[in-house]
């Protein structure tokens, strides 16, 4: 879900001990942890429970608008109600899931991950695949990009909600005191920025270290695939950082910091937000929830309103073009529900129903990926605000979403962040290029994942 995956993306890597073997978690949970069913009274939520004869599910999750949904879920079913608590949010909550898996007690029947958490606990044994509980009967309500996001080989770990199709925002009013065209390529994009600073113009955009997920997403859309994994091998990953389409990704990148056309600040920080405020930038390489972000941080109000408009991402073949996804959030249920056909149906049921969807776009929470929403003309029309009334998602985000095939993420997606961000971190400072880069990345990732037990492919 929106800033949690990029904040996450920068967090340090946690070890764990035996990522291979399965755990062998209890079914009786803890407090606050999973239920078979029994008196809702006797749960700790924060939310109330007023329908107590029927079976509760415990959950996790950390959407702003979570008591609403709960709500909605709770009113709409007299079968099963939900025990809702809010763990923390990104990091926070994955520490305390990763204590209840390792201690095998604690842990809710369903959890809200980010999609590129999923692999991680999969490999531990911590998730349930849900193919078998009503899958079939949901499965065409979301693209095949959205469902590969969530599943790990041919098992489905999650259920999606939320996502992150990529675009580029920029500033209209620095487009037309520089007479600059909305770039289609990436080569586009570069001689944007070099028109810009001969102009004395502002910088065309910001590569922080601190969103690797970023430079990922772009180097798959160049075509790279840095993992392949499939639980049905478990001892077996696939490795690639460093082919030709990664290397060229974070050369253009590091070529446009040596240039000085783009900024090295960390986004999702005050300063980067002063200087989105500022104007010190001309373009924002992001996703669909990004509007909620920036205005909720302040952007785009006072003299910034009616100022910013999207695009769709630039290629780097228009020939190939391709769509990619930074973000989005699901609904797992984990292996100490010992309910879990009961688990599934939340996980299925929640944040699915029309009020809760409406409520999430309709004030910039989510970006759903669910098409009942993403097919109706209220959604379709809509004029975002942020967007001086543009119709941001017919006219970029929705063919985004529509296009994306997914990704096969890692299964320590933690480490592998946190080692990109130190490559990124010495590109920003002039220490390395992008292909070297790329090949230290290289080194890192084969060298922990061969310490944990798999064996690479290169």
């Amino acid at each position: 879900m929106k800033t949690t995956q990029a904040l996450a993306a920068a967090a340090s890597a946690v070890l764990l001990a035996t990522l291979l073997a399965a755990c062998s978690p209890a079914s009786d949970g803890g407090d606050k942890g999973s239920t078979d069913g029994g008196d809702a009274s006797s749960l700790t939520c924060d939310n109330t429970i007023t329908k107590t004869d029927v079976p509760a599910v415990t959950v996790w999750g950390w959407y702003p608008n979570m008591d609403k949904v709960v709500e909605n879920f709770n009113s709409g079913h007299d079968d099963v109600q939900v025990c809702w608590t809010n763990a923390g949010q990104g990091n926070d909550e994955y520490d305390k899931f990763q204590t209840a898996i390792s201690a095998g007690s604690g842990a809710p029947d369903v959890v809200m991950l980010e999609a590129d958490r999923i692999p991680n606990y999969v490999v531990q044994g911590a998730l349930v695949d849900i193919s078998d509980f009503g899958y079939d009967d949901v499965k065409d309500n979301f693209s095949e990009g959205a469902w590969k996001d969530v599943s790990v080989g041919d098992a489905v770990y999650a259920a999606p909600v939320d996502g992150g199709p990529m675009g580029m925002i920029y500033r209209t009013d620095v487009f037309e005191k520089y007479d600059i065209d909305i770039p289609t390529t990436w080569e586009e994009y570069e001689a944007a920025g070099v028109k810009l600073k001969e102009a004395g113009g502002p910088l065309l955009g910001d590569l922080g270290a601190n969103v690797p997920a970023v430079f990922m997403a772009l180097a798959i859309q160049n075509g790279a695939t840095p993992f392949t994994y499939d639980p049905t091998s478990p001892q077996d990953i696939g490795i690639k950082v460093n082919d030709d389409a990664s290397k060229e990704v974070l050369d253009y990148w590091a070529g446009l910091v040596k240039q000085g056309l783009v900024g090295t600040q960390d986004q999702f920080t005050p300063e980067y937000i002063s200087g989105v405020v500022g104007g010190d930038y001309a373009t924002y390489v992001s996703a669909a929830w990004a509007p909620g972000y920036l205005s909720g941080a302040g952007v785009g109000e006072g003299d910034d309103a009616g100022k910013f408009a999207t695009a769709p991402l630039p290629q780097w073949d228009t020939a190939n073009p391709v769509s990619v996804n930074w973000g989005g959030s699901a609904f797992a249920v984990t292996a100490q529900a010992s309910n879990q056909e009961l688990a599934a149906e939340v996980a299925f049921g929640i944040y699915a129903d029309d009020a809760s969807l409406k409520d999430g776009w309709e004030n910039q929470i989510i970006f759903p990926l669910n098409q009942s929403v993403l097919t109706s003309d209220e959604f379709l029309n809509a004029e975002v605000g942020f967007f001086n009334g543009q119709q941001a998602n017919k006219e970029v985000y929705i063919p985004a979403e529509n296009a994306y095939k997914g990704f096969t993420y890692s299964p320590f997606g933690s480490f592998y962040y946190a080692s990109f961000t130190e490559e990124l971190a010495a590109i920003n400072a002039g220490e390395k290029d992008g292909s070297q880069a790329a090949d230290d990345l290289q080194t890192k990732l084969v060298a922990y994942a061969t310490e944990q037990g798999f064996t690479v492919a290169e």
